[in-house]
């Protein structure tokens, strides 16, 4: 089954503005603070702008750069990339100069587009890598010396006279992740990732022509496009850009709007129940508000539950396209803290004794594997066989329990894991355990090297403006819910926790920072506020 959806005869994504058009042309498909654009004219433009680009000279599997805040033109600068073939690579914003610059140079990217906002990030990423041909600015005014005008090239025209023929199997796009151990690795997404991974989750939850979704996830990162966003213009609906995610905006859009669906991370589900505008925002419209990437705080999820808005938890990673599990509506009831069930066309199992093995029992690493699943690592041939049992089960990474009915709990990263006295200790059970107490905003637990033990924890607390806890008081809530061994030994509080440009703990860090200061076994702290 796997073999036929793969060779099935399927157009890549870089034809969706153009198809949708034929179907419901005046529908509006994207809108961000400057314009909005139906779908017939996304399509005009898409079509412009890939003349354009061939007129630069980008061929078939040439790398095209796309650096700025969520905006009309990055679809247009992915889907005009994709009708020729090429590649788009979405660059993080939030990052140093000299960063962008390595990615520029390792995906070997020809074509840079930026948009103003990112004006001083480019002058810090020079000298470009010489592969760089052209830069293109989305304003006149922000142009660097030689660069070309976005708008004037889309308007020159002619549209692309003849578009290649684009297949499932062909590169759509190069992900960079995050990088917390060491230089980050492009991941390679084919046309055929992100189509399964939208008819994925379409199984797994209505989407209507007539939905207005959010879209507040960086489109630099693989929630913010394939998530919600792009099942909603595979189905016709509207998808409104914030350009950076803002609670109070975020909350002004929803009711203005009449947002039904977006995406977001915990804290900015926790930063939008704590901002002023909540108790008076209409949230009425919203039927889908997905999250992921760790586990939500209690009072934040029953802050939205008082509202009559239900959460749906997913987890996944960018090698998916992002999606492997998703919860139910109606299962999340009986299961609050459960990443849910696979998605459809996803197929699971545990790494047990080196070897894929049905899911169940005592956690172990999660394999995937599916349609939906990268090929590898972008020049990164033996990091990609790495990552790969029997050629076809992708490592994720990832510890999971799974329930005898299927529903699956994220337990830790097996590097994160540690052994002391000889059990394992999970520091994301621990870290939640911590977050349960309204005074904490967050929490990171590292292992340490002990003589005794062989490890023991270090937590490291994050707690919310205001707030004043103690030691005692943090350790007993610890014990209460988690045994002895799993308790840190050493508890820190931290104005705030390192985090690198897409929100995760830098836990190299702090695991540094660890075995600086507590490197000789010492006494507990006197306390902590």
């Amino acid at each position: 089954m796997e073999t036929a959806i793969r060779q099935a005869p399927v157009a890549g994504l870089g034809g969706w503005p153009a198809r949708r058009a034929r179907i419901a042309p005046d529908r509006t498909a994207l809108a961000d603070p400057h314009r909005t654009l139906t779908y017939a004219q996304l399509a005009d433009r898409t079509a412009r702008l890939a003349g354009a680009l061939e007129r630069l000279g980008v061929q078939r599997g040439d790398r095209v750069a796309y650096l700025g805040v969520n905006a009309v033109e990055v679809f247009e600068t992915f889907f005009a990339t994709w009708l020729l073939g090429a590649i788009a690579v979405p660059l993080n914003y939030r990052l140093s100069g000299p960063e962008i610059r390595y990615m520029l140079e390792d995906s070997g990217a020809s074509v840079l587009v930026h948009s103003a906002d990112t004006d001083a990030l480019v002058d810090a990423a020079a000298p470009l890598p010489a592969g760089v041909r052209d830069v293109v600015a989305v304003h006149p005014a922000s142009c660097p010396a030689g660069g070309r005008d976005y708008g004037a090239e889309v308007a020159a025209g002619p549209a692309l006279a003849e578009e290649p023929s684009v297949g499932l199997d062909d590169a759509a796009l190069i992900l960079y992740t995050s990088g917390t151990t060491g230089r980050p690795k492009g991941a390679v997404l084919t046309h055929g990732n992100l189509t399964w991974n939208t008819i994925n989750y379409l199984a797994h939850v209505d989407v209507l022509s007539t939905d207005r979704a959010l879209c507040i996830a960086p489109l630099f990162h693989c929630v913010g496009l394939g998530q919600v966003t792009l099942p909603t213009l595979f189905k016709g609906g509207s998808v409104e850009l914030v350009p950076k995610a803002d609670p109070g905006v975020v909350l002004e859009r929803v009711s203005a709007a009449r947002i039904t669906s977006f995406s977001a991370v915990p804290t900015m589900l926790q930063m939008m129940c704590e901002h002023p505008a909540w108790d008076t925002a209409d949230l009425s419209s919203l039927a889908v508000v997905q999250y992921g990437g760790s586990p939500v705080q209690e009072r934040v999820a029953r802050a939205w539950l008082d509202r009559g808005v239900r959460l749906l938890q997913g987890y996944g990673m960018t090698e998916a396209s992002p999606g492997v599990y998703m919860s139910t509506h109606d299962g999340t009831a009986a299961h609050p803290t459960a990443v849910g069930v696979p998605h459809f066309f996803t197929d699971v199992a545990q790494l047990r004794d080196g070897r894929p093995e049905p899911v169940g029992g005592e956690p172990a690493e999660l394999l995937v594997r599916g349609p939906h699943v990268f090929p590898g690592y972008w020049g990164r041939p033996e990091e990609t066989a790495a990552s790969f049992v029997d050629g076809q089960w992708f490592r994720t990474g990832d510890v999971l329990r799974v329930d005898e009915d299927g529903w699956a709990h994220v337990v830790d990263r097996v590097k994160d894991v540690f052994i002391s006295g000889g059990e394992n200790v999970y520091p994301a059970e621990v870290e939640a355990v911590a977050v349960q107490l309204d005074e904490v905003a967050g929490c990171a637990v590292v292992g340490l090297r002990d003589e005794r033990w062989g490890e023991v924890g270090v937590g490291y607390v994050e707690l919310r403006d205001g707030a004043t806890l103690t030691e005692e008081q943090l350790r007993a809530h610890l014990e209460a819910h988690l045994a002895r061994y799993k308790v840190p030994r050493h508890l820190v509080v931290v104005g705030e926790l390192p985090r690198n440009a897409t929100g995760k703990i830098r836990r190299v860090e702090l695991r540094t920072r660890a075995a600086d200061e507590h490197a000789v076994v010492s006494p507990r702290p006197e306390g902590v506020s």
